[in-house]
């Protein structure tokens, strides 16, 4: 660390200045926070990385030509506040400096686009295009150094699970990984391109190959996808993994080990203990209606199909069904309308509801339901009084399971079910290795290079879709949070598996040239994961956007207002990678 003891700016931290330096000289540096006057007395609060500190200003002749967000040194004099002027909202509330000098060391020419305190009132254009001065605010510059201080203790817990950090390339190959790929053309190689990395996947597997025995990068991969709140629409972070010679337990031990740790260290609230809860991916369906859930939300399905499947209510006849219990009788009418309309977004035909008091249904479906039907409900459901069963359809068992799982959670946040002083993560394990695309066909659910259950004998015997694989999620609170599996270390494997995908064994080869031919030389069995270090650090402070963790984010259409990217260049530039642009085509 640079020392401040001979430092002419400044020989104290703002911030970290407090009642022990009372009677000390100081030089304090940073930008003005505020001025005020009151009568003859003048104060400013001066502002650094780490905090602030009230300025005294005896002769305001001193301050006669200073702008709120200058850059200034000040030396002076700490002493007390007195009692009667500590400032409890302030770290160092407790003193002040008076000042004996003020030097400006930047002068703030112009009016500020949007007052500091007040940046995240601003539209995100405004404030991607002002990072600096938004990046100023208190919340958004703790955020970044809370980053820095994330990203410090995940290299040491790595380290200390013995795990070697090992940069891979930026510059790549493009892969069908099911995001697009960011394209770099090549100067040299007239009309080919490279590709910037959606992940390091291939790369990590190669170094199981070359004898590593376990790897480690907090890695940027690169993704053309939409942008959400929880994704970034150009770039993110991962901390990425790897190790030889081991099998699904001992990743999902790294994982909870790195989270459990992480999440104890940086906050405040109650986190389950190891070892984190495993749901299998059907069953997480099957009792969430997602294989993301927020076990803080106590709502289960429950499955209504066989029961009512015949039913002579329209809604529900030939359609799988599913419901919900929850204490919602208190509710008015507009809270009803107001989720049926927002499942109907999501592309349901429709909600039915049912109230029940103990004795009697009521509700706009109730007299569709027979007494017969009704028993049935109550005693599948274990109704009681109060309770209202909130019922979903459709004629695929997918959607009507994505439907209701969408209102578990509508109804978590609304009924205020959901725990939000607490951390719940869970392990979603054994994933189908394959899914039905739009087309009827065979395609990839998850990872195409995990290992299926059951290897070789699975992929000949078995109905695809009933072949599940060594893949596993990490899930906090409803958020994919990691995602990792089980390598497939076999060539033969690897074209089999391919196979059934629709891609004969010369794709696997020209797609995937390195992997493959790396397997003919003795593969040994690995494994790893990626937990999204960005969405990681979402949780930690508090946030609900992932760019209110980054340095300098893309806006929602993936422009940086501040560089100006994307740009147009130059046809010279054009000429020199071999391009030529037409946007008329």
């Amino acid at each position: 660390m640079i020392s401040l003891k001979n430092n002419i700016y400044r020989s104290h931290m703002c911030g970290l200045l407090s009642s022990k330096h009372i009677g000390a000289e100081v030089r304090v540096a940073g930008w003005v926070n505020n001025i005020r006057k009151m009568g003859s007395l003048t104060f400013l609060t001066l502002r650094d990385q780490t905090g602030v500190v009230q300025i005294f200003v005896e002769d305001e002749k001193m301050v006669k030509d200073i702008t709120k967000e200058s850059t200034v040194t000040i030396h002076g004099l700490v002493r007390g506040r007195g009692e009667k002027n500590i400032n409890s909202d302030m770290k160092t509330g407790e003193i002040e400096v008076l000042a004996k000098k003020i030097e400006v060391l930047g002068k703030c020419e112009d009016i500020l686009p949007f007052e500091i305190s007040r940046a995240r009132d601003q539209n995100e254009n405004t404030r991607l295009k002002y990072r600096y001065l938004d990046l100023r605010n208190e919340q958004n510059l703790e955020n970044i150094c809370k980053r820095a201080e994330l990203m410090r203790f995940i290299r040491e817990q790595m380290n200390e699970l013995e795990f070697m950090e090992i940069q891979t390339p930026i510059l790549t190959s493009s892969s069908p990984e099911g995001a697009r790929d960011y394209l770099v053309p090549s100067r040299i190689n007239a009309g080919k391109f490279y590709a910037l990395p959606q992940s390091p996947q291939i790369f990590k597997q190669l170094l199981m190959i070359s004898g590593f025995t376990r790897y480690f990068q907090i890695a940027p991969c690169f993704r053309d996808e939409d942008a959400r709140a929880d994704r970034s629409p150009t770039e993110f972070y991962q901390l990425d993994f790897e190790a030889s010679f081991v099998t699904q337990d001992d990743i999902l031990e790294v994982l909870q080990t790195v989270l459990y740790n992480t999440l104890t260290h940086f906050t405040t609230l109650s986190v389950d203990k190891p070892p984190f809860v495993r749901i299998k991916f059907k069953d997480a369906m099957e009792m969430y209606g997602t294989d993301k859930p927020d076990l803080r939300n106590p709502l289960k399905l429950i499955d209504l199909t066989k029961d009512f499947t015949k039913h002579s209510f329209s809604v529900l006849t030939d359609k799988y069904i599913f419901a919900l219990k929850a204490k919602a009788n208190d509710m008015g009418r507009r809270f009803f309308d107001a989720l049926t309309a927002s499942i109907k977004v999501q592309g349901a035909g429709g909600l039915v509801y049912l109230k029940y008091d103990g004795q009697e249904f009521s509700g706009p479906a109730a007299k569709y339901f027979s007494e017969k039907d009704l028993d049935i409900l109550k005693e599948k459901a274990s109704l009681e009084a109060g309770d209202t069963l909130f019922i979903v359809s459709d004629v695929k068992r997918n959607r009507a399971l994505k439907y209701t799982g969408f209102l578990r959670n509508e109804l978590g946040e609304k009924l205020e079910l959901i725990d939000k002083n607490a951390f719940k993560p869970c392990f979603i394990v054994d994933f189908p290795f394959y899914e039905e695309d739009d087309d009827g066909n065979v395609a990839f659910s998850h990872n195409p290079f995990s290992m299926p259950q059951g290897g070789m004998d699975a992929l000949k015997n078995q109905n695809p879709f009933d072949i599940v694989a060594y893949q596993y999620d990490l899930v906090l609170n409803g958020v994919e949070l990691a995602s990792g599996a089980v390598r497939n270390h076999s060539r033969e494997i690897m074209v089999e598996a391919f196979r059934l995908a629709g891609y004969d064994k010369e794709v696997v080869e020209n797609k995937f040239p390195a992997l493959f031919n790396a397997f003919r030389y003795g593969a040994p069995p690995h494994a790893g994961a990626a937990i999204g270090f960005d969405r990681l650090l979402m949780f930690i402070c508090n946030e609900t956007s992932i760019k209110e963790v980054m340095a300098f984010p893309m806006n929602k259409s993936a422009e940086d207002p501040l560089m100006g990217a994307p740009s147009v260049v130059t046809d010279k530039q054009l000429r020199d990678v071999h391009i030529k642009v037409d946007l008329n085509e």
